[in-house]
């Protein structure tokens, strides 16, 4: 009742007074004179380039700095009205929940049900109040049903679920959460969001958020807020920042697509500033009324028929036969379950050439990573077979099949364990036998083309994720595969850092590496793959190119995918694109400039 009184009488839920922090052992602060508020019941969005201070910030507001972690922290923090220095974690988590960016870090119940009532139950909740209230909980971040499920056959995107619903059970009234959906599917990502939404206006939610990511927020936020090494960099209503490209390349953080058409025609002096598209209703009311003034309409479509090509429907059924070519992975009649009996893959049938660029795409839970790690043998098939550059993978174990085949975790930090990143490279090395100037030739190469060379004798875990994803490819990189499966190759990444990334496995693929990535991300794959296969419920769905896969919304909408942006554009504008799909922006400019790129590759 006490805090409920404290929170009901503060005008501001979070308020930060020249707050500077410094790791231990660090030369440079993290966090510099930063002043900021946050007023009861907003919904304000933390965004800047990777390193820019927002972990450490969020991890200041709970206590965790300096009561965990410890080094130098200056200014004063209130939280609530409490004064974060003089306030214990404990307390402090009765009115303010932290989502962490890591959601095993937070994950500690053997069960679903066991993990979201962990929390309750510290605080003496009733047993009936608690089972309600996890159930209720579940439910809204679609995780009804999980409840004797085991925490560790999660996917990655099931697990940030339930690291939600575990604050979200304890109903606190801030929320400070920190790139909590970045492994979600883009369904769940629009749901959660929904939810926390939701909670903001009937309950009058306080939310602080970081994230990379913008569609689905920019009509909820109240204010942006924009980290540059520690410091505030930029404050104000979301309008103003996403319909300025310059500032968002100038800060590490990736443009709305649709705004980019905008920033086109504006830069022509078409349309005012204020007329930027932010979303796809905006975006296609502009199209139509500058077309007929400056642009030509016309059907694109050559020599072939709307809708067609390679998609077929493959849900339990043999895929037809592919054109002739080296095979890199071969799947036959795959089935898996897990130890709890639990059904995880069922009828797999998969053919890869080698040198294709292949994106496995679904829901949470769909069986991406669990198809993905039969692939190097880290999973034994129940039934069925899988071979990878002719090697049966029932018959030779992982470290086998590593030579051949490489595999980035969807966590960085599941396969990092050294004390610095030259170590980190040159243990698989090592392990596969290569010696001296081999080795050090390799981890030169390899850390140039990375760009890591920086951060050679750095140790792993003093970097930010996009950094240890990184190191993570790298690892695998030096031992030069010939298939390279990445799960989430930028979770955690800034929009520089995913260029960076996506411009690095392109240059492999362009190499003849066969190139197999599993990502929730649907504008990189729109815009690197080359094949795209839908997953749901164990088997494969939909299998196609990026333009006919992304055309068929309705089966997509099953899988909890939304096209990306720019696909879904196309098909608001099917009568003037006479039902083609464009992925990229540059296709609907070149409708006003005239150019001859409008048939889709």
């Amino acid at each position: 009742m006490e805090t409920e009184t404290i929170i009901k009488h503060a005008i501001n839920a979070i308020e930060l007074n020249q707050i500077s922090y410094r790791y231990p052992n660090a030369s440079e602060p993290s966090l510099k004179n930063i002043s900021l508020t946050v007023k009861r019941g907003k919904f304000v969005l933390l965004m800047g380039s990777t390193g820019a201070g927002k972990t450490t910030l969020s991890l200041c507001l709970n206590g965790l700095i300096p009561q965990l972690l410890e080094g130098n922290l200056t200014g004063k923090i209130s939280v609530a009205g409490k004064d974060v220095g003089k306030t214990a974690v404990q307390s402090l988590s009765k009115v303010l929940g932290l989502v962490l960016q890591d959601p095993e870090t937070q994950i500690i119940g053997r069960t679903v049900e066991e993990d979201t009532s962990f929390g309750p139950r510290n605080f003496l909740v009733p047993g009936d109040e608690i089972e309600q209230n996890v159930n209720q909980t579940l439910e809204k971040v679609r995780l009804k049903g999980y409840n004797q499920r085991l925490t560790e056959e999660l996917s990655g995107g099931e697990k940030q679920r339930l690291a939600i619903a575990g604050v979200l059970v304890m109903e606190p009234q801030i929320l400070v959460l920190d790139e909590p959906t970045s492994e979600l599917d883009p369904i769940g990502r629009s749901e959660i969001y929904e939810t926390l939404d939701d909670l903001r206006r009937k309950k009058d939610l306080t939310i602080l958020l970081a994230e990379h990511s913008s569609e689905e927020l920019i009509h909820k936020l109240d204010e942006v807020v924009v980290l540059n090494q520690g410091e505030v960099a930029w404050r104000g209503v979301p309008t103003e920042l996403f319909r300025n490209l310059p500032l968002l390349r100038q800060w590490g953080i990736k443009p709305l697509p649709v705004s980019q058409i905008g920033w086109n025609f504006y830069e022509k002096g078409w349309i005012s500033f204020d007329k930027i598209p932010l979303d796809i209703p905006s975006a296609e009311g502009l199209i139509r009324e500058l077309l007929p003034k400056y642009g030509h309409s016309r059907g694109y479509v050559h020599g072939r028929e709307p809708g067609l090509g390679q998609r077929k429907n493959l849900l339990f059924e043999q895929e037809e036969q592919l054109p002739e070519g080296e095979i890199a992975v071969q799947v036959s009649d795959l089935m898996f379950k897990y130890y709890s009996g639990q059904t995880a893959l069922q009828r797999v049938n998969l053919t890869i050439r080698s040198g294709e660029f292949v994106a496995l795409i679904g829901q949470n839970g769909a069986g991406k990573t669990t198809l993905a790690k039969h692939f190097n043998g880290l999973l034994k098939p129940t039934s069925g077979e899988v071979t990878v550059e002719g090697l049966n993978t029932l018959q030779y174990d992982t470290s086998d099949l590593s030579k051949t085949i490489g595999y980035v975790f969807q966590n960085p930090d599941h396969q990092i364990f050294s004390a610095t990143v030259e170590k980190e490279l040159e243990f698989g090395l090592k392990n596969a036998g290569f010696k001296g100037k081999e080795i050090k030739e390799r981890v030169d190469q390899v850390l140039q083309v990375t760009d890591l060379e920086k951060y050679r004798h750095v140790h792993p875990f003093s970097l930010g994720k996009g950094e240890r994803q990184m190191i993570a490819v790298a690892s695998i990189l030096v031992l030069k595969p010939k298939v390279l499966i990445i799960d989430e190759p930028t979770t955690g990444s800034d929009w520089s850092g995913v260029q960076t990334m996506m411009a690095l496995i392109g240059k492999l693929h362009t190499a003849g590496t066969t190139i197999i990535m599993i990502s929730h991300d649907m504008d990189l794959v729109a815009q690197y793959a080359e094949r795209v296969i839908v997953l749901k419920d164990g088997g494969i769905l939909l299998d196609g190119t990026p333009q006919d896969v992304f055309s068929d919304q309705q089966v997509l909408l099953k899988s909890a995918i939304v096209p990306p942006q720019l696909c879904r554009l196309s098909s608001q504008l099917k009568d003037i694109l006479a039902h083609q799909t464009f992925i990229d922006s540059s296709e609907f400019i070149a409708m006003f400039e005239g150019e001859e790129k409008m048939e889709c590759l």
